[in-house]
């Protein structure tokens, strides 16, 4: 499957539900970085009116790159349209978030949007949650241990989540830790991990994201998108 091709085909269906005026929440990851550069060149070309807000410091980057105003929710605290990737989704368009670890910032500019569009390939498309992409939560250094231990109660296999280019857990742009939830057969009950998991100490938040997507846009190899909507 030619990957690329497919989220281009999802992030560039997207971004033709931006309209003149819009402020926008900006996501993290490769599919939306896809969406970033098809906006710049609706900016560019069209003179499209648009400001948004970055869910990262990557993504800031990115969209200064591509020439998108950014805004801050304490100048724009309510968003017209959020547009941003997953790790997973099902059916029902919950999604799983936060392989970036992006996903408490990621969260929030959702709840703040009119509308949240998820962009994903086929791969990211699931029939239960946690089966193949572990959840992610990030929690306070010193309660790592003890969130550790109340995810194996729950049945999942806990680890801490290690930078790739020096000896040390990754830290977040809170300057946080993240752990890394396998659940070896998915997620039974996402609606009452979602719980389980806010009403825990140390927990900052986490990958779970229900009832947050309006739509969700899967891309094809093809060029072509298969559009789902929420209920």
């Amino acid at each position: 499957m030619d990957r690329d091709a497919a989220k281009k085909a999802a992030a560039e269906a997207a971004v033709h539900f931006v309209e003149d005026g819009m402020c926008l929440g900006l996501g993290s990851g490769s599919t939306t970085a896809y969406a970033l550069e098809f906006l710049g060149r609706r900016i560019q070309d069209d003179g499209l009116d648009v400001r948004g807000v970055p869910t990262s410091f990557a993504t800031e980057r990115r969209a200064r790159t591509h020439g998108i105003p950014l805004t801050s929710l304490d100048d724009d605290p309510t968003l017209d349209l959020a547009l941003d990737g997953a790790d997973e989704v099902d059916d029902a368009l919950q999604l799983i978030k936060g392989g970036g670890g992006a996903h408490s910032r990621e969260k929030v500019v959702a709840y703040q949007a009119e509308r949240f569009v998820v962009v994903v390939d086929p791969t990211k498309d699931v029939d239960r949650l946690g089966a193949q992409f572990p959840v992610p939560v990030e929690v306070l250094p010193m309660a790592a241990a003890p969130v550790m231990q109340t995810l194996e109660d729950i049945g999942a296999t806990p680890t801490l989540r290690a930078a790739a280019a020096k000896d040390g857990p990754v830290i977040t742009d809170q300057g946080l830790w993240i752990l890394d939830a396998q659940f070896p057969d998915g997620i039974p009950d996402p609606v009452a991990l979602n719980r389980h998991l806010n009403d825990r100490p140390g927990v900052l938040d986490h990958g779970l994201f229900l009832n947050l997507a309006t739509d969700v846009l899967v891309g094809h190899p093809d060029g072509s998108t298969t559009h789902r909507t929420g209920p």
